[in-house]
């Protein structure tokens, strides 16, 4: 848990370049212009993390000394800008503020200005963001400027909060702007779902480079079934991991009638529609002769002789009469 805490309040400390929108913009100040050489910044370690401007996004363009040809200008779907007194328009989408003000500097030089001054601002960042949605404190849109963990993101939406299960899904759909920088997440480029669960990411055992356009969904509290010779038998919702024989002392015991020895977990595989049977014996693992399995999401805990579909139609009937019955959390 110290672990945990550590990485979280560093998390928290480092994300300052993060920043949630709801239904509002991310205003650049406006300051006094200087020369596009002095814009200039790159990482310690070479790595070009500047922000690269991104369709959608407003840009403020200082022209020193001439305020008419000032002012705020949107990138255009086709990713270009068209600026007063220019009679082309300019590409602006995928180059930073800088590398886009030495463009516009080079294209008044032509014609129009003898020592133009640029000075490009994004005032709203439109195009690189990342989604949070589902069982957190705080969700909603976070605009980036830099490359962010996931951990990071979870930090600034305020973590999960007490409806959330075990897991939590990252989308990857793409951003807006299109931008590829180098040594940006080159192997998980083709991955379009990533499944994590959220203790692995909250000690730092498992690490991963978000890209705009993400969309990290954390799943409401795992559901697993019990049915068949219980006392309550039902659907529950479990917010730590829980094992065979603590699903079924949530489920208030097995009734006489119950076959200890023919304990069957009904399970799903991803993408099959049919379910795996596993057997356990309780009277084994009650003596410590076999291990005491750990349930995931959506299974199945059958303590009856029933085929599968029977359980299965039995399930979908309880579920419509009733809500969860229970919320089981390990200490």
């Amino acid at each position: 848990m110290k672990r945990a805490l550590l990485i979280f309040l560093i998390a928290c400390a480092t994300s300052s370049s993060v920043v949630i929108v709801d239904a509002q913009t991310v205003t650049t100040p406006v300051s006094q212009p200087e020369s596009s050489e002095q814009q200039d910044t790159t990482s310690m370690n070479g790595r070009d993390e500047r922000y690269r401007i991104g369709l959608q996004d407003i840009l403020d363009i200082q022209v020193f000394r001439h305020a008419d040809l000032s002012g705020r200008f949107p990138v255009s779907p086709n990713g270009t800008i068209l600026l007063f007194r220019l009679e082309k328009p300019i590409v602006a989408v995928c180059k930073t503020e800088t590398e886009l003000a030495m463009d516009i500097e080079n294209a008044y030089k032509e014609k129009y200005l003898r020592e133009p001054r640029v000075k490009v601002g994004v005032a709203e960042q439109r195009s690189q963001s990342i989604s949070v949605i589902g069982a957190v404190e705080r969700p909603g849109t976070y605009y980036v400027n830099r490359r962010v963990h996931l951990l990071e993101i979870l930090a600034q939406a305020g973590g999960p909060n007490k409806e959330a299960g075990t897991r939590l899904l990252v989308a990857r759909t793409g951003s807006n702007s299109s931008c590829k920088a180098s040594g940006t997440a080159g192997e998980n480029e083709q991955i379009a779902v990533v499944d994590f669960k959220i203790r692995d990411v909250q000690e730092g055992r498992q690490t991963f480079w978000m890209q705009p356009g993400d969309v990290v969904s954390i799943l409401d509290a795992d559901v697993i079934y019990v049915y068949g010779n219980v006392n309550k038998q039902g659907s529950y919702r479990v917010r730590e991991p829980i094992t065979l024989t603590q699903a079924i002392v949530s489920a208030e015991g097995l009734k006489p009638a119950a076959q200890k020895d023919k304990i069957r977990i009904l399970r799903q595989s991803p993408g099959d529609l049919e379910r795996k049977e596993l057997v356990f014996d309780l009277n084994d693992i009650d003596k410590g002769k076999a291990r005491d399995p750990y349930l995931e999401p959506n299974d199945i805990v059958a303590i009856s002789q029933d085929k599968a579909r029977a359980i299965l139609n039995g399930i979908a009937r309880s579920i419509k009469t009733a809500l969860p019955s229970a919320a089981y959390r390990i200490p």
